[in-house]
């Protein structure tokens, strides 16, 4: 993959940070986007991984906003080249009960977890596809495979990245463009690792290797969907779980 261009969403977090980095031992030139709200924590993010000989070009921008995602890609074609792998990581969770979920709980997860696919992909498919190459690999949830109780805005978003996933895997899959969806299960980020330790043991409990999921699984399968090798897989929604879910 050397030199070819990648567009992380949510790269400063857990499972994209851990993505940008394998992106960039690859031989990738790898952007990622932040929330104004984080832009201290962003720079020092990036000069953390610069000090570790790993440089990731920062873009500032909303993924719910349609014209500041065509800004960001713009301003990445400009500073690297067009963009040959994007990566749809960006996510947030606002939990609750359906009969007590307000419509800014609803909204603000299908924003940022679904309307944000359509946002960020749309501006980098058309080059995609006069190059005649392309990587769209949508990071969604073992949740949006089984559901989960307080998570119907996140559940929906989820599972909707993989019905975008099909459809547009099926639009671009002559143009040498392959479209696929993974789903983590319970992966050991700092996120995760802060819940009580009697908690996470629960949640280890229910899966079968007995382990929580490394953010460096995820991103070795990332990069094996963005590499040439991974030229003949396309639609598929590859469960990443520690198999606490199977069908």
């Amino acid at each position: 993959m050397q030199d070819r261009i990648a567009f992380v969403t949510g790269g400063t977090g857990g499972i994209g940070s851990a993505i940008c980095k394998m992106l960039v031992a690859e031989g990738c030139r790898v952007a990622s986007s932040y929330i104004p709200v984080e832009k201290d924590l962003a720079l020092k993010w990036q000069a953390e991984n610069k000090a570790e000989g790993i440089d990731v070009f920062l873009t500032e921008g909303d993924v719910t906003d349609a014209a500041d995602c065509e800004r960001m890609a713009q301003e990445i074609e400009d500073a690297l080249g067009p963009i040959d792998v994007l990566v749809n990581c960006a996510g947030i969770t606002r939990d609750g009960t359906f009969k007590k979920m307000e419509r800014e709980q609803w909204y603000d997860v299908i924003d940022t977890n679904l309307n944000s696919v359509y946002n960020v992909t749309r501006p980098v498919i058309n080059g995609m596809l006069e190059r005649k190459f392309g990587r769209v690999i949508n990071i969604s949830s073992l949740n949006g495979r089984k559901g989960q109780f307080g998570q119907a805005n996140y559940s929906a978003a989820k599972a909707g990245m993989h019905g975008f996933t099909m459809a547009l895997a099926q639009e671009t899959a002559s143009k040498g463009i392959t479209v696929n969806t993974i789903s983590p299960g319970y992966i050991g980020t700092s996120m995760v690792m802060a819940i009580p330790e009697d908690i996470r043991n629960q949640i280890i409990a229910q899966i079968p290797v007995g382990r929580l999921g490394q953010p460096d699984e995820i991103a070795s399968l990332v990069a094996y969907l963005a590499s040439d090798k991974g030229a003949f897989i396309t639609g598929a929604n590859i469960d990443i779980n520690g198999g606490q879910h199977m069908h």
